[in-house]
């Protein structure tokens, strides 16, 4: 069992590996403005979409024209989405009559959807008609990852000196060349495999065992005769395949995917790791081909597959050798398979918790809540960092920024001045990746703390240790815009709807606004010529640097949270089984 185990993970990192070149030549392709396989299909329509919408694709813009642009086309966005999820009630496709959100349910909705984490404070199948599904949530699914897409290219075209772009023009072909053509395709693939698309508002299904039988109040056992079981389907096909691929996340099922309309057989758990995985990883790569030096994008892939690897190995093991406390009672050791899906195991649920959680994803196909304590610690430490492969678009450009600090740590320390890509690192550079840093840590820990110190407020299910865990790891997800959850908190009430809101856009735009001035003023200065006293960012020993930096600057700011969570209930399990 544990060979078998470790060889699906194994499988699945290979297949992972062997994207990352085609996906990411194809990404510098399509952001270079290089021709590409579907000119011919989408050169058209676009030039339609720039004429309705007055684009000038030839104008470019500076940093602060691009995040006005984000700004205000994600506020255009917002608006409809709200109403729709106030007045979905009344809206047609609803053939089950969800009514209408309360306003502070919808506000966090709308803001979770724009801002692609897709936190859900209700449940898929009774919190949202199909409408709603459609219209408002796979709308915003190809629209907030196309936004974070053009953020990534942005910053990458802007630390090279080059011209940041046009936005509408980057979040239309990010659409159009990126994330339609592999969402259709792989919306094909789900439905073949049984994933619903349809607007019923129920679908029959037949039992494989037409009888059932149950036990009465007065203990009488009795046998009926049920041929068919009514089930709630949808058009969800087609929104599981981007919610994979943009890093959404957003289930249809309350469940998510682990529910088996959402995630069918082991083949389609595999294909939905690595749609989430596939964009954020083949960045990297596409970093080194704009770069022109591939060289460099495959140390920083390197860096970080290297860290997913251990932590996978720690999640892995850890449900590997499951609950010391039931082990002890059953005199042997077993698998953690509690809030697990059986068709998945111990292995593919490990697997899925850290890519989900390193990609800011958020999609699950297993209970986090029920995850072993280091299992826990792994997702955690996943968004606490944000740069085991990161958000789409937005996780290259923060692993770029560790790399900035860690030029600028090792400048200081051998006396050079510090330079990335020809151009100095210096003070405005500093400020600016201090912020994206410091402004994570800010929006989780003080809501959290607040949380906890509120009587009444918490709502987590458990006591002590992991009922802090549920707490934190509720404002990481937000934060980081993952939007997985300790599920066992009781998340849909003023409080949480509303400060969740709060650092679900700080947590999104305040990191973006910094990467744009970073880029902007990076762009401006001047080029610095190599000489033989330059510090090469493309080595081994430069990308052990910069692992070490991401350890150093990302665990020692959240090790309070570690030691009074996931680590003491480590202990406190241990314990348990010892006396």
């Amino acid at each position: 069992m544990e060979f078998s185990g470790f060889l699906q993970i194994a499988i699945t990192l290979v297949l992972m590996v062997a994207i990352v070149p085609f996906l990411g030549a194809y990404m510098a392709r399509v952001f270079q403005f290089e021709s590409t396989w579907f000119d011919k299909l989408f050169d058209p329509v676009e030039t339609l979409v720039y004429k309705l919408m007055s684009v000038d694709t030839k104008a470019d813009m500076d940093w602060w024209g691009y995040a006005r642009a984000i700004l205000i086309s994600n506020l255009a966005m917002f608006v409809p989405v709200l109403g729709v999820l106030l007045f979905q009630g009344s809206l047609p496709l609803n053939p089950n009559g969800i009514p209408g959100m309360t306003p502070d349910l919808a506000l966090h909705t709308a803001i979770s959807f724009l801002t692609n984490t897709n936190q859900q404070h209700y449940s898929g199948e009774t919190g949202a008609s199909h409408f709603t599904q459609m219209v408002c949530f796979q709308f915003l699914m190809f629209a907030s990852a196309a936004t974070g897409l053009a953020v990534g290219i942005a910053f990458i075209r802007g630390i090279l000196g080059r011209s940041l772009g046009n936005f509408y023009v980057d979040f239309t072909r990010g659409i159009s060349r990126v994330l339609m053509p592999i969402s259709i395709v792989f919306g094909v693939v789900f439905l073949s495999q049984g994933v619903p698309q349809n607007l019923s508002a129920i679908t029959p299904v037949k039992l494989t065992d037409p009888y059932t039988t149950s036990t009465t109040t007065n203990g009488k056992t009795e046998t009926s005769e049920v041929t068919t079981q009514k089930l709630f389907t949808g058009p969800f096909a087609s929104m599981e395949s981007i919610k994979e691929l943009g890093e959404n996340g957003g289930g249809s099922y309350g469940i998510n995917s682990a529910h088996p309309f959402e995630n069918p057989n082991p083949f389609t758990n595999v294909i939905e790791i690595l749609l989430l995985l596939a964009i954020p990883t083949s960045l990297i790569y596409t970093f080194g081909i704009m770069a022109g030096n591939k060289k460099q994008g495959w140390v920083l892939f390197g860096t970080i597959f290297l860290l997913f690897v251990s932590l996978i190995s720690v999640a892995a093991l850890s449900e590997l050798n499951g609950n010391p406390t039931i082990n002890s009672v059953l005199g042997s050791a077993n698998p953690n398979f509690e809030g697990q899906e059986v068709r998945f195991g111990w292995s593919e649920t490990a697997l899925f918790a850290t890519a989900t959680t390193g990609t800011m994803t958020g999609a699950v196909n297993g209970m986090h809540d029920s995850l072993t304590p280091m299992a826990g610690f792994v997702t955690l430490f996943n968004m606490f960092l944000q740069v085991i492969w990161g958000g789409q678009g937005t996780g290259v450009a923060y692993i770029i920024v560790f790399l900035m600090i860690a030029v600028f740590l090792t400048g200081l320390m051998v006396g050079r001045t510090p330079e990335l890509l020809g151009r100095k690192i210096e003070k405005r550079e500093v400020a600016l990746a201090s912020i994206i840093f410091l402004v994570h840590p800010v929006i989780i820990l003080i809501p959290a703390a607040l949380a906890l110190a509120i009587p009444g407020v918490a709502a987590n299910s458990n006591p002590s240790f992991h009922g802090l865990s549920q707490v934190v790891y509720e404002y990481a997800s937000a934060a980081a815009n993952n939007g997985s959850g300790f599920e066992g908190l009781g998340d849909n009430t003023l409080w949480w709807n509303l400060s969740c809101s709060v650092v679900l856009l700080l947590g999104r735009y305040a990191p973006m606004l910094a990467l744009l001035a970073l880029a902007g003023g990076l762009k401006a200065k001047r080029p610095v010529p190599e000489t033989p006293g330059t510090l090469r960012t493309d080595t081994v020993l430069f990308g052990s640097v910069t692992a070490g930096t991401i350890l150093i600057l990302g665990a020692l700011t959240f090790f309070p949270v570690f030691a009074l969570g996931p680590i003491a209930e480590l202990i406190a399990n241990q314990a348990a089984k010892t006396f």
